[in-house]
């Protein structure tokens, strides 16, 4: 793995979370993109060598609003920027990790996969490349 790509927090008021990311990391975000595959609206902030992606769900029952109603907002998930995404899973899953989504088309122009937070101390931790 290459380094850390972005944190993934899910939140049920974009605008609001926006607001207060502009404010604690002193600029606006770069960019907002929806995926329809996911049903999330996402806002992206430069910090540092690192991102930060807030997400919104679009739809009731998407995967982002069942996060939020299971967990709550906050901390979704931790991305990891890889060179081949194809490569690093067969050798996750070699080593007994498993793939719970992926590879498919995923924001920002990444492709992208899930390992089971199952398996990665109950932390969702999210593949990309490109």
């Amino acid at each position: 793995m290459k380094k850390l790509e972005h944190i993934g927090i899910a939140v049920l008021d974009l605008e609001a979370a926006e607001r207060i990311f502009s404010d604690v990391l002193g600029e606006l975000p770069y960019k907002r993109e929806e995926v329809d595959s996911e049903s999330v609206l996402t806002s992206f902030f430069q910090a540092g060598d690192s991102k930060i992606e807030l997400l919104q769900s679009t739809s009731a029952d998407g995967p982002i609003a069942r996060h939020i109603l299971k967990r709550g907002e906050g901390l979704h998930h931790i991305a990891f920027q890889v060179d081949d995404l194809d490569a690093e899973i067969t050798e996750l899953e070699a080593k007994g990790y498993r793939c719970i989504a992926g590879p498919k088309d995923g924001a920002d122009g990444k492709r992208i996969a899930f390992l089971h937070p199952s398996d990665t101390s109950k932390v969702l931790v999210e593949l990309c490349a490109g």
